[in-house]
């Protein structure tokens, strides 16, 4: 955006505001400009109401959030660009002149401002209730049709939870939370994840998958930024690619990274944020902890891709998609129509099985699917309890 300004615009301190950044990266927003410059705070909506910055005269209200949301028809939840609420749009207007006169800009005209809800949905009316449920499990709470909840989420919801826990071996035909699921209820990842981490011991890679769970935990390994720079930064993040897919190709970029790195000027040179790595260096040492406290070994699988990508399907496998004549991928989970990515590295190529798992959606102006691997169609069968068709993706008897 900075060299589409006009010069005169140079006096312009851009600076960026949201939960990924470090507490010190955070704190440069309250610095005071030098005299004759104008500080530009780009922010997600952590500025509506966390943080109270000293000096802001004017905003600029986009009417707009991202926000994650879970569809319980297809089991799937993405990240999408929804209108934001009329209380946010107040909060976003007490920003300016907080402490002096101030401004707001509204990027959308008042018909708009009058169709927008009230107030933002409880987040637990639009997420996977998989996790949550199982936490109720863990603290004897059985009876969910009769809970009291706050903010009741929808009962499709609960049943596609229940449907998944029982398919995963969470909970048995009772109801009540398995073995594996005790001990998955206190981890602190998402299920499918967590059930990844056990299912290492049987694969043998729970040095690979440890990795990759904390890799998978943080947003933005990668940093390419536009134009020639990006280029260049594209060619460093080649370096670790593999075949296999993203998940495969984090791994390699977080061994390489301990191997030869651990310094800010490392990630720098081969297009990594060294924030987002050292974040990852702290998960992974929660992680495994709690692989520790369950006699979960950390082995290695040498190597052997094959039984690292049956692992990771053990925790996707709800998350399987199937290549299409387009160019395109199609859901095994309500045949949404999805599209690769463009940071992938599968992004230019079919997968010669024709069939990948992926981490997670966001919605744009489409459905866009991000790190993927490669599987055999075989393996979502051998973890959902639930058959898929190779060729077609349709499902025969039972739902999860």
């Amino acid at each position: 955006m900075i060299p589409t300004l006009p010069r005169n615009a140079t006096r312009l301190l851009p600076m960026p505001l949201h939960a990924g950044l470090s507490t010190d990266e955070q704190l440069n927003v309250f610095k005071p400009p030098e005299y004759g410059h104008r500080k530009v705070i780009v922010s997600t909506n952590i500025a509506e109401a966390s943080v109270t910055i000293e000096g802001i005269k004017f905003v600029i209200d986009s009417g707009y959030v991202k926000m994650r949301i879970y569809n319980p028809t297809t089991a799937l939840a993405s990240l999408a660009t929804v209108p934001t609420s009329v209380a946010s749009a107040t909060q976003r207007a007490g920003r300016a002149g907080r402490t002096s006169p101030g401004i707001c800009y509204r990027l959308y005209p008042i018909s708009a401002f009058e169709s927008m809800p009230l107030s933002t949905p409880a987040e637990i009316t639009r997420t996977d209730m998989t996790t949550p449920i199982l936490q109720l499990k863990s603290l004897g709470i059985d009876d969910l049709m009769k809970f009291e909840w706050i903010s009741a989420p929808p009962a499709e919801s609960i049943l596609r939870a229940l449907e998944g826990l029982h398919a995963a071996g969470m909970i048995g035909n009772d109801g009540r939370l398995t073995r594996m699921g005790e001990q998955v209820s206190e981890c602190p990842m998402e299920v499918g994840i967590a059930r990844m981490l056990f299912r290492s011991k049987e694969f043998q890679c729970g040095e690979e998958i440890l990795t990759i769970a904390a890799m998978t935990a943080v947003q933005d390994v990668f940093i390419i930024p536009d134009g020639a720079p990006g280029a260049l930064a594209e060619l460093e993040r080649r370096k670790f690619t593999a075949e296999e897919g993203d998940h495969l190709t984090l791994l390699n970029a977080y061994n390489t990274f301990t191997k030869y790195g651990r310094s800010s000027g490392w990630c720098k040179s081969h297009a990594l944020s060294f924030r987002a790595m050292s974040r990852v260096v702290s998960i992974r040492s929660q992680l495994r902890k709690y692989m520790d406290r369950f006699n979960l070994p950390l082995q290695s699988c040498e190597g052997d891709a094959k039984r690292l990508r049956r692992c990771l399907v053990s925790g996707y496998w709800r998350n399987g998609a199937r290549w299409t004549a387009d160019g395109t991928y199609c859901s095994v989970r309500g045949n949404k129509i999805l599209h690769v990515h463009p940071t992938s590295v599968l992004f230019t190529r079919k997968p010669r099985s024709g069939w990948v798992i992926f981490h997670e959606m966001e919605e744009t102006k489409k459905t866009q699917i991000r790190i993927l691997t490669e599987i055999e169609p075989d393996w979502l069968l051998e973890h959902g309890h639930e058959y898929h068709d190779k060729h077609t993706g349709s499902r025969q008897g039972h739902q999860s």
